[in-house]
C-alpha cells in the first residue's frame, strides 16, 4: 500500500465532500446532502479496499445512521466488518492496517469486527446494538454473507420484545434530558422531540412489519396522511438543523449551544424584532417543532403498542356516554366525539383528574384531540360550560399539573388561553431562568401543588401551613398561569399580565375580592422578592411600606406562597435557605404589622436591646459587663441587627473591646446552607475590599453584609456567605474561616497583592452569549444622610471585590450590602456614605468607576 494512493483517495474524498457541501449551501436540501456524503464515504471505502483488501469471504457493511443512508458532515462512519469465520492472525493484522488507513484518508470509523454468530449474541443483550445492526447496508465484499446476516437478524427479531426494549430505552433517554423538549440548549438528536424520537417510531414500525417509511406506516393505518406529511416535514427540518450545527461548529455538535444560536438564526435568515432576539425566534420555532414530534411520537408509540398488544373487549368500562376506560387508559366512545361535542375537549382532562387510576389517553383519543384542537375558537371560549369546566380543572384535589402539561402538549391550553400561546417555547435570557416561560409557569404551579401535599410538608413547613388555611387556594394557580404570560411583548410584563388576568377573571365570573387578589398577585409577583433581598428588613419603614402595598393578610399570604413557588421554579441554583429565611422574615414582620403591631424605630430599638440583654444573661454575662461593650455601639447598630446576632457579637467581644488583632467568628446559618461570619478589627480604608477578596478566593459567595464602625474606631462587620460546594462540612469550614480570615486581615498587603486576589474562572456559555448590560443607579436614601447604590451585571469571580475596591479608592463607607445572585446575574444594593458623594463631579466619577468595575474582566485575563 503506497502513501501516494492514500493521499489520492483522501484528496478525492475531501473534494467530493466540499462539492456536496457547496451544493447544500445553494439549495439547503439536507436530505440530498446526507445522501451525497454517504456516497462520498462509500466510494472512498471501496477505493481503499482495492489497496487494503478484506479477509477472504468477508464483507464491509454500513450500520446505524450510515447504514440508513445518512451521513452528517462530522459524524462517525459506523461500520461492521463481517467475517465468515473467526479471524486468523494474518486477518487481524490486515484489518488493523485497513482501519489505520481509514483514519489516514479522513474517515473516522466507529467499527466492529464480528461473525454472524457474534453479532446475534451481542444483539440479544443490547437493544442499541440490535437497532444499529437492523440498519445494515452492504458496501463491499461478500454480498451473500451480508444477505445471510440480515436474514438471520430478522429471524431472531421479536417485534413485541423489541418494542418494549426500545420504549424503555426511549424513556431512559428522556429522563436524562429532564423529560422535556424545552431545554435552553437542547440536543436536536437526543432530546425529547428530536431526531431520535422520529427514528424510534420507524424502528418500532419496521420491526413490527408496519412499514419502512412514513408513507408505508400511513398505509398501515397507524398514521393519517396529514400526520405522515407533518412528520416528514419535521424530519427534514431537524436534518437541516443538525447539518447547520455541524457546519457552524466544524465538529460533531448536536446541541443548540448559546454560542451557536445567533449564528444559526443568521443561517436561517431570521431577524430580531424590537422586543425579541433573532435567537429567541429561532428557538421558539424549534420548540414548536419538537412539541409536534413529541406529540406524534406519543401517539404512534401507543398505536403500535395497541396493535402489538390488543386490548380485549372485556377490559372496557363505560365512564359515561362519551368516554370508555380500558385498564389505565381513557378512550373516546366514538371517533367523532369532539366534532359533536367540542366541550369534551376540556372535559376529557377533568375526567382524568377525577379518576386517578387513569394515567394515559388511548392512541385514538390522543389523535382525536390533536385533530380537533382547532375547534377551540372564540365561540368555544365564550361558552359558559367551557369556562366552568376550565375552572373545575384548576379546583381538583389531584392531577392538576399533569392535566395542564397534557393540555399544553396537545395545544389545548394555548388555544383556550390565547396569550399563553405566545410564551410556549419563549426563551428567557435573564441568566437565572433555565426553562422556557411555559415550562417555568407549569413548574410554579407544580410547586404550589406541593405545598398542599402532606409528603412535602417537611420541605415547605411554613408554606404548607399557610396554604392549608388559605381560602380558595386554587386562585394561586390562576395567578401562576398569568404571572409571566406577557413576557416577550415589550413593556412591563407584570402590568400587562395583570390586564390579561383581569379580563380572565371578569369573563370567568370571579367575584370582586377574588378578582382583586389574582390581579394584585400578577401585578406584584416580583415585589416580595425585591423587598426581601434588596431592602433592610430591620428598618420599620420598609415593613410599613410593604404592609401598605399588600393591604391585608390574605394578599400577604398568597403573595408569599406565589413568590416561594416562583423563585423555586426558575432554576435549582437560584433558591437557597438564606433567601427562604429573608422571605419568611418579611412575611412574619409584615403579618405582625398588619395585625396591629405598629412600632416606630424607638420602640423597636428598646425591644431589641431588651431581648438581646435577656439572651446575654442566659449566657452568664452580667449587665454591667455587657453595658461596657454596648457603650461603643450606636443606635444604627441595634436597628440593623436582630437580638440573637447582637447577643452573639456581645458574647465574643465584651472582654476585648480594643484588641490588637483581628477577631473572626463564624457559625452555620439557620438552615445550615451557609455561614454567618463576624469580623471585629481596627477599621481601615480598604477593609471591606480585603474581606471580599478573601471570600471570593475561597469560593464563598456573599449574600448579605452589614458594616458598622464602633465609637472607638473598630469595624464590626457581619456577613452571610454560601460555599460553592453545598457538600462542604460547615463546622469545619467555620473553624478554617475564623483562623484564615483573621490571619489574612492581620497580614499587611500592598496594592499589587490586592490586585492579584481574584479567582480565575470561565463565565458560563449563557452569560457569554447573553451578558447582562451593566447598570449603576445612585440616589439618596430616604430618611437618612446616606446614599443607595444599585448595580446589576453578569456575575463573575472577584466582581464584588472590584466594587469594594472602588469604595476604598473614593473613601466611600459601606453601611449595608444586599447581594442578590440569580444564576449568572447579580443585582446588588449598597447603602453608602462619604464626602465624595456630596459633590456632583466626584459623584459622577465614582459612578463611572463602579461601571468600569462591573465591566472589566480581571479574573478572565488572569486565567
Amino acid at each position: 500500500m503506497s502513501n501516494a494512493g492514500l493521499v489520492e483517495i483522501r484528496s478525492q474524498l475531501q473534494a467530493s465532500r466540499e462539492s456536496a457541501i457547496d451544493a447544500y449551501r445553494a439549495d439547503h436540501r439536507a436530505d440530498k446532502l446526507l445522501r451525497a456524503l454517504r456516497r462520498c464515504a462509500d466510494q472512498a471505502l471501496r477505493a481503499l479496499l482495492r489497496v487494503c483488501p478484506l479477509p477472504k469471504g468477508a464483507a464491509l457493511a454500513a450500520v446505524g445512521g450510515y447504514g440508513r443512508g445518512e451521513l452528517y458532515p462530522y459524524s462517525d462512519v459506523d461500520l461492521l466488518i463481517l467475517l465468515p469465520v473467526e479471524p486468523t492472525a494474518d486477518d487481524e493484522a490486515g484489518l488493523s492496517t485497513l482501519v489505520a488507513a481509514m483514519w489516514d484518508i479522513g474517515i473516522e470509523p466507529g467499527y466492529s469486527v464480528r461473525t454472524i454468530e457474534q453479532c446475534i449474541e451481542e444483539a440479544r443483550g443490547d437493544i442499541t446494538v440490535e437497532t444499529s445492526l437492523l440498519e445494515t447496508r452492504w458496501i463491499a465484499g461478500s454480498r451473500g454473507l451480508t444477505r445471510q446476516f440480515m436474514q438471520t437478524m430478522n429471524e431472531h427479531l421479536d417485534a413485541r420484545e423489541f418494542f418494549q426494549a426500545k420504549r424503555a430505552e426511549m424513556q431512559q433517554r428522556h429522563a436524562r434530558h429532564q423529560e422535556t423538549p424545552y431545554a435552553l440548549e437542547p440536543n436536536c438528536k437526543e432530546s425529547p422531540g428530536g431526531l431520535r424520537d422520529l427514528q424510534v417510531i420507524l424502528w418500532m414500525a419496521r420491526a413490527a412489519g408496519f412499514g419502512q417509511n412514513w408513507h408505508e406506516i400511513a398505509r398501515a393505518g397507524l398514521l393519517t396522511d396529514i400526520e405522515a406529511r407533518d412528520l416528514k416535514r419535521a424530519e427534514n427540518a431537524f436534518r437541516r438543523l443538525r447539518v447547520e450545527l455541524h457546519l457552524l461548529a466544524r465538529r460533531r455538535e448536536d446541541r443548540l449551544l448559546f454560542d451557536l444560536q445567533h449564528a444559526l438564526a443568521d443561517a436561517y435568515g431570521i431577524s430580531a424584532t424590537p422586543t425579541r432576539r433573532a435567537s429567541e425566534i429561532l428557538m421558539q420555532r424549534y420548540y414548536w417543532a419538537a412539541r409536534l414530534v413529541t406529540q406524534l411520537n406519543i401517539l404512534l408509540v401507543q398505536n403500535i403498542e395497541e396493535r402489538l398488544f390488543p386490548m380485549q373487549a372485556d377490559d372496557a368500562c363505560m365512564i359515561d356516554e362519551d368516554f370508555v376506560r380500558y385498564r389505565n387508559r381513557l378512550d373516546i366512545g366514538t371517533d367523532d366525539l369532539f366534532e359533536r361535542k367540542p366541550s369534551a375537549l376540556l372535559r376529557v382532562f377533568l375526567l382524568m383528574e377525577q379518576h386517578p387510576d387513569i394515567n394515559e389517553l388511548s392512541g385514538r383519543a390522543l389523535r382525536a384531540i390533536w385533530h380537533a384542537r382547532h375547534l377551540i375558537d372564540a365561540d368555544f371560549r365564550r361558552d359558559p360550560v367551557n369556562k366552568q369546566t376550565f375552572l373545575q380543572i384548576l379546583q381538583q384535589p389531584k392531577g392538576i399539573v399533569h392535566a395542564l402539561r397534557r393540555m399544553t402538549m396537545l395545544n389545548i391550553l394555548p388555544r383556550y388561553l390565547p396569550p399563553f400561546r405566545h410564551v410556549v417555547g419563549q426563551m428567557q435570557h435573564d441568566l437565572f431562568h433555565v426553562y422556557t416561560v411555559d415550562q417555568h409557569t407549569l413548574a410554579v404551579i407544580r410547586n404550589l401543588r406541593r405545598f398542599t401535599m402532606p409528603e412535602h410538608a417537611q420541605e415547605y413547613p411554613l408554606a404548607s401551613r399557610l396554604i392549608a388555611g388559605l381560602e380558595r387556594h386554587w386562585l394561586l394557580y390562576v395567578a401562576a398561569l398569568f404571572h409571566d404570560i406577557a413576557k416577550g411583548r415589550g413593556g412591563d410584563h407584570s402590568a400587562l399580565g395583570a390586564e390579561d388576568v383581569q379580563r380572565f377573571a371578569r369573563s370567568h365570573g370571579l367575584d370582586v375580592a377574588d378578582s382583586e387578589l389574582v390581579v394584585f398577585l400578577v401585578r406584584n409577583h416580583l415585589a416580595m422578592s425585591q423587598v426581601a433581598q434588596k431592602q433592610d428588613l430591620s428598618d420599620p419603614d420598609v415593613i410599613r411600606n410593604f404592609a401598605v402595598l399588600v393591604g391585608d393578610t390574605r394578599k400577604l399570604t398568597a403573595l408569599y406562597l406565589l413568590t416561594v413557588a416562583d423563585i423555586r421554579g426558575t432554576s435549582p441554583k437560584v433558591w437557597n435557605a438564606w433567601k427562604g429565611k429573608l422571605l419568611e422574615d418579611l412575611f412574619n414582620l409584615t403579618r405582625s404589622h398588619l395585625g396591629g403591631s405598629v412600632d416606630d424605630a424607638n420602640t423597636v430599638l428598646h425591644q431589641r436591646m431588651d431581648e438581646a440583654a435577656g439572651l446575654t444573661r442566659l449566657a452568664g454575662l452580667r449587665d454591667e459587663t455587657r453595658q461596657e461593650f454596648w457603650k461603643q455601639l450606636d443606635v444604627a447598630y441595634f436597628l440593623r441587627h436582630d437580638a440573637a446576632d447582637i447577643a452573639w457579637h456581645t458574647r465574643h467581644l465584651y472582654y476585648q473591646t480594643a484588641p490588637g488583632h483581628s477577631i473572626v467568628k463564624a457559625r452555620p446559618t439557620e438552615g445550615s446552607e451557609g455561614l454567618q461570619v463576624m469580623v471585629y478589627t481596627k477599621d481601615v480604608a480598604d477593609l471591606f475590599a480585603r474581606i471580599c477578596g478573601y471570600f471570593g478566593s475561597h469560593g464563598l459567595s456573599i449574600q448579605d453584609a452589614r458594616v458598622h464602625t464602633t465609637r472607638n474606631g473598630y469595624a464590626l462587620d457581619s456577613f452571610i456567605v454560601l460555599p460553592v460546594d453545598s457538600n462542604d462540612d460547615l463546622r469545619s469550614l467555620a473553624t478554617l474561616t475564623e483562623h484564615e480570615l483573621a490571619s489574612h486581615l492581620d497580614t499587611p498587603q500592598d496594592v499589587a497583592q490586592r490586585s492579584q486576589r481574584h479567582v480565575s474562572g470561565r463565565p458560563s456559555r449563557l452569560s457569554r452569549a447573553f451578558p447582562v448590560p451593566p447598570l449603576v443607579e445612585l440616589f439618596p436614601d430616604e430618611g437618612s444622610q446616606n446614599w443607595r447604590l444599585a448595580v446589576a451585571a453578569t456575575d463573575r469571580p472577584g466582581l464584588l471585590g472590584d466594587v469594594a475596591q472602588v469604595f476604598a479608592n473614593y473613601h466611600v463607607n459601606l453601611q449595608t450590602a444586599k447581594v442578590m445572585t440569580l444564576g449568572d446575574r447579580v443585582e446588588d444594593v449598597f447603602v453608602i456614605s462619604g464626602a465624595s458623594l456630596a459633590q456632583p463631579r466626584s459623584q459622577l466619577q465614582f459612578e463611572r468607576a463602579v461601571l468600569e468595575a462591573l465591566t472589566q474582566e480581571k479574573s478572565n485575563a488572569a486565567a
